[in-house]
């Protein structure tokens, strides 16, 4: 390595190479660099001294570096010294591959150099490396410097560091895949229009659409959709600054067993202004855009249709059960008339003594057949439910679900609930409907015997256990309860224990006991429970073949 050149010898090597540079510039040679090297100079009609003209190099804020022809470091300034972190003393004399990294392919190098040689500047972006071993990012220019007679004297190098461009262009990169990545996996459909209407952006789930409509623009039939369905044109809405949400339309889709559903949504999206007057946040408002989204709701409006047919389709069923019934009924009173008529007859021939025995004897007679008819007819009017399989049940489960149908009328009521559930509860094999139906009887019987109590406070205990393996239930009023000896009439169809019997047919205790029964359980009121009515019930399995 050479020994520092004075500065002398460093201020003539700068003069004249820049000079000569500037005196013809060699060909490809940016603009840019020109300007700032001119500007160093001075203008042409007023040169700058030769001293001043150093300075201005060595104050440069980009790095610069002149070489001979062979590439050999003559001089370098110093803000090539605090991007490199080398010396004057370690660079000068040195190739300028002092600072190549691998890093670099080859074929760049071998392009670089072809250029140069051929008198014309290259520039490029080089991996280099610092004298502390670390990589940067150069984004260089060099420039050949020729003779009077057009041979090659310097080579004119200025580099900058762009690694923190670089970086910051990968890391928009990455970000831009990112968001193209959730746009792509999200099921909506995801459209930007700008004010015209024109599409700027979309994901898959928008390229799919438009392959299924035909090649129609998705965005175009959903706005034309709105318009007419909904009575709003989206884009004006969101060009205004009004945002909208979850709009249903449907759209025809060829090729589709009926029309497609959308729940659609649109937000204003204001651009910022790129202008460099923009730089200090002093910009004015950039470009309104729409972000529009669908969300496909066909199948879920499908399932309320079908929902609807369904509850139809029920209420028609239960009408034409109430109309068969009432017509069953009606047919049952005339057919009872007729031996009531009998009835009527055969007493006023006795009370006369003008009927013979075997006159009595064939009009009762008429009276049986009649009755018997009656009676088939009513029987036979009487709805068959239908038969619920038998699964595994958990008791404490149906009782909670009960509880919850019933909130409202205990919350009415005033009635303090205390649910003791047992934790440790086998399941077992029975009709969940049925079960339910039981509890509801026995909680409804509860809050019609605390409302007659008058008493201001009202409780109800509803407390399971296991018991060899069956489940034992209690359900525990504190209202009027029921007297010793009715505790088993109220298990007789019709018996009603309550003072207000408007509109009710029974107590529903018998069918409480039919479904206890049919679970391989009893059901009985406690005798000795005094301060109000405690039920006991106890659940064992349904037999399989109910």
């Amino acid at each position: 390595m050479s020994a520092r050149p004075n500065p002398e010898s460093a201020e003539h090597v700068v003069v004249n190479a820049l000079g000569e540079f500037l005196a013809s510039p060699p060909a490809g040679t940016p603009g840019d660099v020109i300007e700032a090297l001119t500007l160093m100079a001075g203008n042409a009609a007023d040169p700058l001294p030769p001293r001043l003209f150093f300075e201005a190099v060595e104050q440069a804020p980009s790095a610069i570096s002149i070489t001979d022809a062979r590439a050999r470091i003559l001089y370098v300034n110093r803000a090539f010294e605090l991007l490199t972190g080398y010396t004057r003393d370690e660079v000068i004399g040195e190739n300028e591959s002092i600072l190549s990294n691998k890093a670099t392919p080859e074929n760049i190098y071998q392009h670089l150099w072809r250029t140069i040689q051929g008198k014309q500047t290259w520039t490029g972006t080089l991996v280099n490396r610092t004298r502390q071993g670390g990589d940067y990012l150069a984004e260089l220019t060099i420039a050949p410097v020729l003779e009077q007679g057009g041979g090659l004297k310097y080579f004119l190098g200025m580099h900058r560091d762009v690694t923190k461009v670089h970086e910051l262009e990968g890391e928009l990169r990455r970000q831009k895949m990112r968001i193209e990545t959730v746009l792509d996996a999200a099921p909506v459909v995801v459209v930007l229009l700008d004010a015209e209407g024109r599409v700027l952006l979309d994901n898959q789930a928008c390229k799919k659409l438009s392959g299924e409509l035909a090649g129609r623009e998705p965005a175009q039939a959903f706005s034309a959709a709105l318009r007419e369905q909904v009575g709003l044109d989206p884009l004006v809405e969101c060009l205004s600054g009004r945002a909208f949400k979850d709009l249903e339309i449907s759209i025809a889709a060829p090729g589709s067993s009926g029309p497609r559903w959308f729940s659609c949504s649109g937000t204003p999206a204001d651009e910022l202004d790129p202008s460099a007057r923009g730089f200090f946040g002093r910009q004015k408002k950039g470009e309104r855009r729409m972000l529009l989204l669908a969300n496909e709701v066909t199948a879920r409006r499908r399932e309320i249709e079908r929902a609807h047919l369904e509850n139809l389709r029920a209420r028609l069923a239960e009408q034409q059960l109430t109309h068969s019934l009432h017509e069953t009924m009606a047919a049952s009173i005339y057919q009872i008339q007729a031996p009531m008529n009998v009835i009527q007859a055969a007493a006023a021939l006795a009370r006369s003594g003008s009927a013979s025995l075997e006159t009595l004897a064939e009009m009762l007679e008429d009276i049986s057949r009649s009755g018997t008819k009656a009676l088939d007819t009513l029987k036979a009017a009487l709805p068959e439910g239908p038969r619920e399989p038998g699964v595994m049940v958990n008791v404490n489960e149906l009782l909670r679900q009960v509880l919850e149908l019933e909130t409202d009328r205990l919350l009415a009521a005033g009635i303090v609930v205390d649910w003791r559930p047992s934790h440790l509860l086998p399941e077992l094999p029975g009709h969940k409907d049925s079960l339910r139906s039981l509890f509801k009887h026995l909680i409804d019987n509860a809050i019609q015997a605390v409302n007659e109590s008058g008493r201001p406070q009202r409780d109800l205990l509803l407390a399971t256990r296991s018991v060899d393996g069956a489940v034992e239930v209690a359900v525990q009023d504190n209202g009027r309860g029921i007297p010793f000896e009715d505790r088993y009439r109220v298990f007789e169809p019709f018996y009603i224990g309550w003072r207000n019997r408007r509109g009710r047919a029974g107590m529903g205790l018998p069918m409480a006991q039919e479904i206890v029964n049919a679970h391989g359980g009893y059901i009985e009121v406690d005798p000795d429970y005094q301060d109000g009515c405690r039920i006991h019930l106890t659940l064992s399995a349904v037999p399989a073949d109910q």
